[in-house]
């Protein structure tokens, strides 16, 4: 399962590190390609002339090296898996708070592929309060833990806390990368971001949705092997190579582009903030400034859901979302049942840390078996895992 794979490993400082060479060899023999971006205290412990003439890569440090900079960016993008080990203490509380003061850290950041952490310290760091706290804050960003051991430690004691040996880690890996795709050979259609429906050449009507969520969830849709056709209104956002993606602008425009794709769909997420009304008519010129008062005759847009609903075929998933601010319950579920979807993922403007233009989101998801499910607030990132498995479960 490693031939072809892409493996980018970070070492962080720990007296682990002088166990990575043996990691490395075992993956570059199973036929991977692999990595390596060191801390500058990992070095101490291991060399990175060993590890760049085991992988045939430069090992990399700094964010920049002999006037040349590290496309950390593309780093997180390449790999299948990113691997930090062993992750120190240190490390770990960079990762949990999202502090970014080397190469390591700004590649973690910026990742859109999976990341483990295979952790290494102490016995009575491990068990320290701070430790298990930040631990559960970078599980509950989605990453995964490989479980440390138990033995002989640096310091001498016998107990928790050791990094997992190479060969467990190895198999770990492997396990995680052989896990069923389990959406593989689907076709899912995910719409995304505002629509801007134009008032004169210069003005429109839009909203402050930033498309965030739905190309997260169009990254977990090609991670779990789904072919992703995303119709994105204008956003800023960053979008990836994985999935084909469909600029549009207006509200009509987006209901032609999924109209038109849905028939051929396995699966439809419509999480777009798509204007409700547009402008009966758009000025040809810029309105000049000249009442005190000013009015805007609108008329309702075409509601994509619902017409999804209407043409949707035995086998297709129509999954919409509902953003309240009152009566939150009351209204998804009704909108479950008038537009004829299978799920209604629930926003509410009421929670914390949820709506447009924010990193995090809080979701409640509906189904029309009589479903509930709750889940906290967590990065886009972790909340598109959520409601990926939740549309796979169903």
């Amino acid at each position: 399962m490693m031939k072809n794979k892409k493996i980018l490993i970070g070492i962080s400082g720990s007296i682990a590190a002088y166990k990575i060479p043996i990691l490395v060899r075992m993956l570059v023999k199973a036929g991977a390609e692999v990595k390596i971006i060191m801390t500058a205290a990992s070095k101490d412990f291991v060399a990175p002339l060993t590890l760049s003439t085991l992988t045939k890569n430069e090992v990399l440090i700094g964010l920049s090296e002999n006037d040349a900079w590290a496309n950390h960016v593309m780093l997180g993008r390449w790999a299948d898996v990113f691997l930090i080990a062993p992750l120190s203490c240190n490390t770990l509380a960079k990762l949990a708070n999202g502090l970014c003061d080397n190469l390591l850290t700004a590649v973690y950041l910026s990742s859109t592929c999976p990341v483990v952490v295979a952790p290494a310290m102490d016995e009575d760091m491990w068990h320290h309060p701070s430790i298990r706290q930040n631990i559960e804050v970078i599980k509950k960003y989605g990453n995964s833990v490989i479980p440390v051991g138990n033995g002989e430690l640096a310091s001498g004691l016998i107990g928790e806390g050791r990094m997992a040996e190479p060969e467990n880690i190895f198999s770990w890996i492997n396990n995680f990368l052989s896990i069923d795709k389990p959406l593989q050979g689907k076709k899912v259609l995910v719409s995304a971001g505002p629509t801007y429906e134009a008032i004169d050449p210069v003005r429109f009507i839009g909203n402050y949705s930033s498309g965030k969520m739905g190309l997260a969830i169009a990254n977990e849709l090609v991670n779990k092997g789904a072919k992703v056709t995303v119709v994105l209104g204008p956003s800023l956002e960053h979008v990836s190579n994985d999935y084909t993606v469909i600029r549009v602008k207006s509200a009509e425009d987006m209901y032609n582009s999924c109209i038109s794709l849905f028939p051929d769909m396995d699966i439809a997420v419509m999480s777009a903030a798509v204007a409700d009304y547009t402008p009966v008519a758009t000025a040809l010129q810029k309105i000049k400034k000249s009442d005190d008062v000013f009015s805007i005759d609108l008329k309702k847009t075409k509601d994509i859901l619902k017409h999804l609903g209407t043409i949707k075929k035995a086998g297709q998933v129509l999954v919409g979302f509902a953003l309240e601010t009152n009566n939150e319950k009351e209204f998804a579920l009704k909108k479950l049942s008038d537009k004829n979807a299978d799920l209604i993922i629930l926003n509410s403007l009421n929670d914390k840390g949820a709506g447009f233009g924010t990193d995090t989101n809080k979701v409640t998801i509906f189904d029309k078996k009589g479903n509930e499910y709750q889940f906290d607030t967590k990065l886009k990132t972790a909340v598109a895992m959520d409601i990926v498995n939740t549309i796979i479960n169903y």
